[in-house]
């Protein structure tokens, strides 16, 4: 008997979009550090008795009586939930949560704060944390959350049954990841790659000294409203301004061809595999490397970066405490990644722990699941990197303007339908109305 699992992702792991329709419909969630741990996920869960679907983000509480019906557990990774910005999106998850009569399984969730974790600060969303933690409770043995702050924060709630996991993207290939220095020391020759959240403006200075000095330096940006900037350009009213931070065409690593984003984990961490170093305030960008075996460096900004760090033993400083002339030789040489590679059996036993006791399975104990699943990535062709626009093949660029003509093309249809659908409806409501006073003379 399978065990239909409803996984809450963006998108499948072999479903594949090229970056215009992943900009056109958001496929990466606004952040495509969402598809490296709800993939990690799929892969874990992936079994030869689980199917498994991706849920597109959906969480319609008028959805439940089908979700049901459909499955069996619905499983919901997820990453800073507990945020200000976050919370009216949480209460429709809990709407639904409350509807649902089968199990829910949180798959790491954190708080975002401070990096003193900073519990007045999330106040105004206490309420809504409370409704959600209740519900996935009354349907769960515990909550899985990424870290200690987190975990202190929902016991200053009242609620005890909290569980810290860390996030599933650390355990994609089990308990066997090492991470290992390749040379003794960096050089300003040696590949580099930089992760840089964009609203984190104390980075300026170290993205303009790194690109002076170190020429094989690349930008991989994670958010939706670069991969449109690589695509299309500059906004309009955004033309021809210029910021110290990569955003605009006009900067440097544009203009050089510095800058890849890739729409799928897979290719990410392929290209990652081929660099000595990587560093920057992206979480994930700092996992996927250190996934696909290049030493990684965090700059921790907030709460749920800094937890996550903490708990797998990533190297880091608080962003605080970088200074402006930091330097990724000496990044590399302070980098020590002992105690992420002596722990990490220890924090996947943790996670399968979990699993087990929410009666999931994974693919690392059933047969050759895991060989399985890593075989179908190697043989699914995913788009290669978006790179600027003054560096893209004209067959590529050629290539999206028929994809945009025609998707004008399909929106316009749609438009002239809908149109055609309301003029009907006026019609049918016009007769109606006289043929009622007709009879009621």
């Amino acid at each position: 008997m399978h065990q239909r699992i409803l996984l809450r992702a963006k998108k499948g792991p072999f479903d594949v979009y090229s970056p215009e329709e992943t900009f056109d419909r958001n496929w990466i969630g606004d952040n495509t550090g969402n598809l490296v741990f709800s993939h990690s996920a799929h892969k874990i869960l992936q079994t030869s008795t689980a199917r498994i679907t991706s849920s597109e983000f959906r969480a319609n509480p008028r959805d439940a009586d089908e979700i049901n019906e459909r499955y069996d557990v619905f499983v919901v990774p997820l990453a800073n939930a507990f945020r200000r910005s976050y919370a009216h999106r949480l209460v429709t998850m809990t709407r639904l949560i409350e509807r649902l009569k089968i199990p829910v399984v949180v798959l790491g969730v954190g708080a975002q704060t401070d990096v003193k974790g900073d519990r007045e600060y999330l106040r105004p969303i206490d309420d809504a944390v409370k409704a959600f933690v209740k519900a996935v409770l009354d349907r769960s043995h515990s909550i899985g959350v990424r870290g200690e702050i987190t975990e202190g924060y929902l016991r200053s709630l009242g609620f005890s049954a909290v569980d810290v996991i860390g996030c599933p993207s650390m355990f994609l290939h089990g308990d066997s990841l090492r991470v290992e220095k390749r040379k003794a020391t960096l050089t300003v020759e040696d590949r580099v790659a930089l992760t840089v959240s964009p609203y984190v403006k104390s980075m300026a200075k170290v993205i303009t000294s790194h690109h002076q000095r170190y020429p094989n330096l690349r930008y991989l940006p994670q958010d939706l409203k670069t991969l449109g900037t690589l695509l299309y350009g500059d906004l309009p009213e955004e033309r021809g301004k210029k910021a110290a931070i990569p955003i605009h065409t006009s900067h440097p690593l544009f203009v050089e061809d510095k800058v890849r984003m890739f729409v799928d984990p897979w290719t990410w961490m392929d290209y990652l595999s081929g660099f000595d170093f990587n560093f920057g305030t992206r979480i994930h960008g700092t996992i996927t490397a250190l996934i696909a075996g290049t030493p990684g460096y965090l700059f921790a900004h907030d709460s749920r970066t800094l937890e996550l760090a903490r708990y797998f033993d990533i190297p880091h400083r608080i962003m605080k405490d970088v200074s402006a002339d930091v330097d990724a030789v000496a990044l590399y040489d302070e980098a020590d990644y002992t105690a992420l590679n002596n722990g990490h059996k220890a924090r996947f036993e943790t996670m399968m722990s979990f699993l087990a006791r929410h009666d999931l399975g994974h693919c690392f104990a059933d047969g050759d699941s895991a060989a399985r699943f890593d075989r179908q990535v190697a043989e699914t062709s995913y788009p290669p990197a978006v790179r600027p626009q003054t560096a893209t093949d004209p067959d590529e660029l050629i290539t999206r303007i028929q994809w945009l003509r025609d998707r004008n093309q399909e929106l316009r249809e749609n438009v002239e339908e809908l149109n055609a659908q309301r003029l009907r409806t006026r019609v049918r409501a016009a007769v109606g109305g006289r043929m009622r006073k007709i009879l009621n003379r």
